[in-house]
């Protein structure tokens, strides 16, 4: 099966997560897609394929003969999508032969802009798919599963030698739950890739640290005409609180490096309020002082209003697996050495944001992240190209290649 097929064929599952959930699978619905790839990974003939009873699905294909002590690579993908836009009755269009030019969404009216995605402008003459505008498309992250699927599909018809080949399907990663229950005691990669970026030829391996943040605050609520030194309104100190923090710091405001205090969501009245936070930053120093500037905040607003009127609490997401990926710097040699025979340039830079391989490297399986070809996910804008998918599937053969012909 050809690769775009693949991906048209998952996207129809609607495996949209659910934030507000704390089970793993956070939605039932994510079992249809898993039972799926179960079910393809035992037609491809690979071994220990397993549904666990949390949404995680594990196939093996064994080494090739006199491969076995070849050290064993792993490529992982996620199968839900993002809450931030309907998941749901996905209507890709495929443009054959793009001109490169504003495409019109059909479904929505709204159009794909190349002022606002300049990479449209490189990617004329291909066959680009794109949503109808009234949902996201769901290549994020079923482009990278459907790119696993088709490489093991032509390493297997191919007769490519290789070591152990493990590969595995996680649920929930877009609300940061992908790698809470992965089973690395089952999974015996050495390494491994997330294939869950977006530029062809990338390989990332800094990602944000990352933790999320919420202010609870209690008011005193009583009439507004007998309110005087009584009252404390607990909206206007959530405004009080957001006035203190940098506005220059935000998402809207920075980039490459850039750390930010991003304001998620904000609810209440007078008589309680709340604040959501995520923060981020690459260098972990700068983002231990945001995390302490939120504490000192606590404090300073408990000293202004009264003791106990906010509480802060702070959760951490993910680290920056750089720090883990420079102890073994050859999984990133591989994945640029396999690009490179791509024809492409290996671009690698720092991710704002966060994958399961952030999570996975900190557990003990180093694991950066691959392109998929993708772009302008979590929206009704996300575009790939069926080249710069098939660019994907040669990378992961690539890799597959080096790893039997080194001496790792």
């Amino acid at each position: 099966m050809k690769v775009e097929e693949r991906l048209l064929k998952y996207v129809g599952y609607h495996t949209t997560s659910d934030e507000d959930s704390d089970n793993i699978p956070s939605s039932d619905r994510e079992f249809a897609l898993a039972r799926e790839l179960e079910s393809e990974l035992k037609e491809l003939g690979l071994s220990k394929v397993v549904l666990t009873d949390h949404c995680y699905v594990y196939g093996l294909l064994p080494a090739t003969a006199g491969m076995e002590h070849k050290k064993a690579v792993g490529f992982i993908a996620h199968m839900d999508t993002a809450p931030d836009f309907s998941g749901e009755n996905v209507k890709p269009q495929l443009l054959h032969h793009y001109d490169g030019s504003d495409v019109l969404l059909r479904g929505s009216g709204d159009y794909l802009r190349v002022s606002d995605f300049p990479e449209l402008k490189d990617l004329a003459g291909r066959t680009l798919i794109t949503t109808d505008g009234t949902t996201l498309l769901g290549a994020d992250d079923k482009a990278g599963v459907a790119e696993i699927m088709t490489a093991l599909e032509q390493i297997i018809a191919e007769g490519t030698p290789h070591g152990d080949i493990w590969v595995g399907f996680t649920p929930d990663e877009e609300i940061g739950c992908g790698a809470d229950l992965f089973d690395l005691d089952y999974f015996k990669a050495a390494f491994a890739y997330t294939v869950d970026g977006d530029y062809e030829g990338e390989v990332a391996y800094e990602n944000f640290n990352a933790a999320s943040a919420k202010f609870s605050i209690k008011g005193v609520n009583v009439h507004p005409g007998e309110a005087k030194d009584i009252m404390v309104n607990a909206a206007l100190v959530a405004c009080d609180i957001q006035s203190q923090l940098p506005p220059e710091e935000t998402p809207a405001h920075t980039e490459g490096r850039q750390g930010f205090y991003h304001l998620t969501d904000m609810k209440g009245d007078v008589a309680f309020a709340e604040l959501s936070y995520i923060v981020r930053d690459h260098d972990r120093a700068s983002f231990e002082s945001r995390l302490n500037r939120l504490r000192t905040l606590e404090v300073e607003i408990n000293q202004k209003y009264g003791t106990g009127t906010v509480s802060l609490t702070i959760t951490d997401s993910y680290s920056n697996m750089l720090e883990i990926i420079e102890q073994h710097p050859y999984v990133v040699d591989i994945a640029k050495k396999a690009i490179s025979m791509t024809g492409l340039t290996p671009l690698s830079r720092p991710v704002r944001g966060g994958t399961d391989g952030a999570r996975l490297s900190f557990m003990g399986l180093p694991c950066p992240n691959l392109g998929t070809g993708g772009y302008g996910f979590h929206g009704p804008y996300e575009h790939i190209s069926v080249e710069g998918m098939q660019t994907a599937v040669s990378v992961i053969k690539n890799i597959v290649t080096i790893v039997a012909e080194s001496d790792l």
